[in-house]
């Protein structure tokens, strides 16, 4: 089958360009087993350092954004750019901190791939999710009993 664009009038049929599986000559040689549980232990580690990165998505960094539009709107006495401030705050905050996790991802497969395991894809999406919950039980557990709701579900 051809795939050249000048021989299927532009388009390209099939496969794009670039996207074929990857295939390795030999199986790289493993390390030894003492080298491949510090690797283990690594991948461990950047697991961890992953769920507490997530975790900050679910209260600091927003309670941090707001704080940032509080001092602008303190500041400069309007509202309206104190708002705009903390949301682009927020939205840089957020997007650069999974710009971050998908990089640590990245080293997480290569430490679990060198730790002898057949690591082809990565855990973010699990980790991301696993955080949502606790971020959920969490917040919940807050606003009944701590924050807003407690002194309204058992006045005094």
């Amino acid at each position: 089958m051809r795939t050249d664009p000048t021989d299927t009038g532009g388009l390209f049929v099939g496969r794009r360009p670039g996207t074929a599986p990857t295939r390795y000559r030999a199986q790289p040689d493993a390390g030894s087993p003492r080298r491949r549980r510090l690797d283990g232990l690594v991948a461990h580690a950047v697991l961890g350092l992953m769920v507490v990165i997530n975790l900050l998505f679910w209260g600091p960094l927003p309670a941090l954004s707001l704080w940032i539009a509080s001092q602008v709107q303190y500041r400069t006495d309007s509202v309206s750019l104190g708002i705009l401030l903390g949301f682009l705050a927020l939205l840089a905050l957020l997007f650069g901190g999974l710009a971050l996790l998908k990089r640590i991802d990245r080293f997480w497969i290569l430490a679990r791939r060198a730790a002898g395991h057949d690591q082809r894809q990565g855990v973010l999406g699990r980790v991301f999710a696993t955080t949502a919950v606790i971020g959920t039980v969490g917040f919940t557990f807050w606003l009944l009993f701590i924050g807003g709701l407690g002194s309204t579900l058992a006045p005094r």
